[in-house]
């Protein structure tokens, strides 16, 4: 298939799948301040960090308020990561390959665009926003599900799926980052009702706290990690996604499992390989943030790999090395 089909193929997921990540991080943030004990101060600067815009955010705004923050993730077309930004660009990466999806596929993704699109941050709005972030939250799940029942299974949704997958690695290791590093207010905090609370509302930003309930029970800060980040099995940790999205990377280039071709698929390969072989008790001693500040680092130059591998413009007749290892 043609580079700018799967170029495309692979940015609609990750910015559809980002669009649905950026409404749960608000909607849980305002689900746990009606949780919090009155005296405790509402927590909004780490939803911005989470995005990694704190720069545009302190341009045009002077206080992380609640109303400022909301506006910023999810109205501000000068916010790259906001939702309708997030939406006009999955909206256009669908429009160049109309041919390429299936009709029901581009329905979905414009109806949910111009959803948004005419949303206006009122101050009723702000006022009650988690119908809002509902809507949001169902129309990116109905896409998915869209996809998966109407694009035949073939190089196109093996695109697909590992955008989103990887777009969903990322966000889940952001997601744990903040909780650990930002989100507590200070030691005395831990293992209290707050502390409780806090955790619970991460486990919620990735619909995941009735499953953790059922895999361990009590909230546990280093069962949550285990859960979130190493569990085989739940569709939102990272290791499930990352192994996956290597699945589909391999179905897309035919390299047997168990060795590598290309940059993309060595990189990720290691990557997983790290997350099989290590524990929450080897995570917990290196420290929570710093193995999730290189997870992210690592991740970024999987990324990179894809793009020289499969996106990457390259004179004609030139070919990428072909490096196999075990």
């Amino acid at each position: 298939m043609l580079s700018r089909v799967a170029n495309s193929i692979y940015w609609l997921s990750r910015y559809m799948e980002r669009a649905d990540n950026v409404a749960r991080f608000i909607d849980v943030n305002l689900q746990m301040m009606l949780d919090l004990p009155s005296q405790s101060q509402e927590q909004w600067q780490p939803l911005v960090n989470i995005s990694g815009d704190d720069g545009a955010f302190s341009a045009n705004y002077s206080v992380a308020s609640r109303d400022n923050v909301i506006k910023f993730l999810a109205f501000a077309r000068e916010n790259a990561n906001s939702i309708v930004s997030c939406l006009r660009a999955a909206r256009e990466n669908a429009r160049t390959i109309r041919e390429s999806i299936s009709p029901e596929m581009w329905e979905q993704v414009n109806s949910c665009y111009l959803m948004v699109n005419a949303a206006v941050p009122s101050s009723e709005l702000l006022r009650s926003p988690s119908s809002f972030f509902s809507e949001v939250k169902k129309a990116s799940q109905l896409f998915h599900g869209i996809t998966d029942a109407t694009l035949l299974h073939g190089e196109e949704w093996h695109f697909y799926r590992m955008g989103r997958l990887l777009e969903r690695a990322d966000k889940t290791s952001r997601l744990l980052d903040v909780k650990y590093f930002m989100l507590l207010p200070s030691v005395a905090d831990v293992g209290t009702p707050l502390d409780d609370i806090q955790w619970a509302a991460v486990l919620r930003s990735a619909s995941a706290l009735e499953m953790y309930r059922k895999r361990h029970g009590h909230i546990a800060p280093e069962r949550i990690i285990d859960f979130l980040v190493l569990d085989h099995e739940f569709p939102r940790s990272i290791h499930y996604c990352l192994t996956a999205a290597n699945d589909s990377l391999h179905a897309i280039s035919g390299t047997p499992a168990g060795i590598f071709r290309n940059a993309a698929e060595q990189r990720l390969g290691q990557l997983r390989a790290e997350l099989a072989y290590t524990d929450t008790d080897e995570i917990v001693a290196r420290g929570l943030h710093e193995f999730l500040d290189a997870f992210q680092t690592k991740l970024n130059l999987v990324d990179q790999g894809i793009f020289d591998t499969f996106f990457a413009l390259r004179p004609v007749g030139s070919a990428a090395p072909d490096r196999v290892g075990q």
